[in-house]
């Protein structure tokens, strides 16, 4: 009992209250929290797509936005040629934009490639068996494990050099930089770059459900899949493209993420983020698109809070702590409204 009571004594004496530390960099905690929050906010929307239309809890998810990562590092050591290194390239801000955009492309081409095909292969069935809720929720997790073995022992065979045990070697085009400052705020050049594409993507997505055909027909299968296929609505494509857009944004996600954290690239390195991603998915109303956005920009801002007040060591524990009292007062989420009774 003493050394348990010293274990516990030396644990909370490593949480500091600095509270001062919050007020004093309030506006750059919040910044750096944005940015974070805009990568959270992309892969929650996969999260809560599939959810909203097939009320399924895609753990996999987070696999596809790791693949999504290698893709991004694969079209900028083998397509594009740069050879990985711990220091920064200069190619120019205009030549360094387009070998970004060429490496996002790759990333969403993969993800998205990985996404339909784990839909195909381990959903589909089960589906076509009309499996029970838990069969889906565990196929989901097990799919989780399955893409995680696949990159630490088989994708080194495939590609000497890739996967394996040990993150890649960092491959970094953009060093971080102060751009500007705003409210004594400084802002850098990363961080320009990871907000302004993410609030980009995440219009153009929510366009997409609510102003086309195609976005109708996915709240059509959301609200009543059985109504939407008399109405000649295909429920298979639909869920297919489902798939797909989650997977596109997750490979968009991917590629920011390795601009803030080049050395991230591993087997495991989607897992927490993935389950970070769930947790501003439910935070901001689970099956709805824009809670998703709104719960991964809160979560990010709030767990940068809770580690200046609290330390670093605590940042994954006061992101969940935050979604568990959100949920104590609100269930649903903070906005709570499914895809399907999204209004357009």
């Amino acid at each position: 009992m003493t050394q348990e009571c010293a274990e516990q004594s030396a644990c909370l004496a490593k949480i500091t209250f600095n509270v001062g530390g919050l007020v004093d960099n309030f506006w750059q905690l919040t910044i750096d929290g944005l940015s974070w929050g805009a990568i959270y906010a992309l892969v929650a929307v996969g999260y809560t797509l599939v959810f909203g239309v097939l009320r399924l809890i895609n753990f996999a998810h987070s696999e596809i936005f790791m693949l999504g990562m290698f893709g991004a590092y694969f079209a900028l050591d083998v397509i594009l040629g740069f050879t990985p290194s711990g220091n920064a390239y200069n190619k120019g801000v205009v030549l360094t934009v387009f070998y970004l955009g060429l490496a996002m492309l790759f990333a969403m081409l993969i993800s998205g490639s990985a996404g339909v095909g784990l839909e195909f292969i381990a959903y589909r069935p089960l589906r076509k068996r009309h499996a029970r809720p838990l069969t889906f929720l565990i196929t989901a997790i097990g799919m989780s494990f399955v893409l995680q073995q696949f990159v630490l022992f088989i994708l080194p065979e495939l590609i000497p050099g890739y996967g394996g045990p040990n993150a890649q070697q960092p491959i970094v085009l953009v060093q971080p930089r102060t751009q500007f400052t705003f409210l004594g705020v400084a802002v850098s050049n990363t961080t320009i770059v990871i907000i302004v594409a993410a609030l980009v993507l995440a219009i153009l997505t929510d366009v997409a459900i609510n102003r086309t055909k195609f976005g109708r027909g996915i709240r059509a299968v959301a609200q009543d899949p059985t109504t939407a296929t008399l109405m000649g609505v295909s429920r298979e494509r639909v869920i297919m493209t489902t798939f797909l857009i989650g997977g596109l944004l997750a490979g968009a996600a991917a590629m920011l993420y390795t601009l803030k954290v080049p050395q991230g690239i591993i087997y495991s390195g989607g897992f927490l983020l993935g389950i970070k991603a769930f947790s501003a998915a439910v935070l901001g109303g689970i099956g709805n698109l824009r809670g998703a956005l709104l719960g991964g920009l809160l979560l990010g801002i709030m767990e940068n809070y809770g580690q200046s007040v609290f330390g670093t060591q605590w940042r994954d524990v006061v992101a969940f702590v935050v979604l568990v009292l959100v949920l104590l007062i609100r269930p649903t989420g903070i906005l709570g409204e499914s895809l399907g009774k999204a209004r357009v």
